[in-house]
């Protein structure tokens, strides 16, 4: 059996509260031998380091999501570095900018809630980055609708962090910018969806050796799964697809991914 890595769940959430020892050995037992647990904010931070603790395989990556921009407070670093020196504690994040929800839409709303907001996010991101630099990690980066300015924060910072755009949904062209500041790429189960082509063929382009597999589960679910609770072990029916537009075995796939993952977390061991 081909063996893979899960870059990218959130196993501290509320939909594993019942049967998370049972999600853990099905990974086990479809070859997911190692699973990534994102913390969200510093609470989920905090879960995932003792998840980490509580099963050999998991391993977490502690930070604020932007999406969470509001809730933070305005210097995030002592916490990180704090939580960055635990030793499963393998990147920061996910960190970036997500302008998908901005306060400007909702009721009352003003583009200056909007710029307000972005600001936040921007300290919060570049905070992350300083403090990979001091810890010697790497950033799990989130960005939705706002591809270029995330691309352009974490610029500065090439050759000193690199950074993994997780759930990548963009064009080649998109990939490549990414990948020319030394950072990656990750892909998830959209890669299965019937309305997937336009990130099959961002695989299709994206080398080998340049990316990762990854559920962020419990969010979308591979096909056969599509519409239920997503979970580590379905990786294997990613990395089936993933293979078949690379036109390469399993296990080629499983080489180049694994060893990208260790080169990237390099406390995954």
């Amino acid at each position: 059996m081909a063996i893979f890595y899960d870059t990218h769940a959130h196993l501290d959430y509320p939909d594993y509260a019942k049967d998370l020892a049972e999600v853990i050995a099905r990974a086990h037992a479809a070859g997911i031998a190692k699973i990534i647990s994102i913390g969200t904010d510093f609470a989920s931070s905090r879960r995932a380091i003792q998840l980490a603790g509580r099963f050999q395989n998991v391993f977490a990556v502690v930070g604020w999501h932007p999406s969470n921009a509001d809730g933070a407070p305005d210097d995030i670093r002592a916490e990180l570095r704090e939580l960055a020196r635990q030793p499963k504690v393998v990147a920061l994040g996910e960190t970036g900018f997500d302008y998908h929800h901005l306060p400007g839409a909702k009721p009352g709303g003003t583009p200056a809630d909007d710029e307000r907001y972005k600001i936040k996010q921007a300290a919060i991101f570049q905070q992350h980055l300083e403090v990979a630099v001091e810890a010697g990690l790497n950033c799990v980066i989130h960005q939705r609708d706002a591809f270029e300015d995330t691309l352009a924060h974490l610029r500065p910072f090439a050759g000193k962090v690199r950074g993994v755009f997780h759930c990548f949904g963009d064009a080649p062209e998109r990939m490549r910018g990414v990948l020319e500041i030394g950072s990656l790429v990750s892909f998830t189960g959209i890669a299965t969806f019937k309305n997937g082509q336009n990130v099959r063929d961002t695989i299709a382009a994206t080398p080998l050796d340049q990316f990762m597999l990854e559920t962020d589960c419990p969010y979308l679910a591979p096909v056969p799964y599509r519409g239920k609770r997503c979970e580590p072990a379905y990786v294997k029916e990613i990395s089936e697809v993933v293979a078949q537009v690379k036109a390469c075995t399993l296990e080629e796939l499983s080489q180049a991914t694994c060893t990208t993952a260790k080169n990237f977390f390099p406390k995954l061991g």
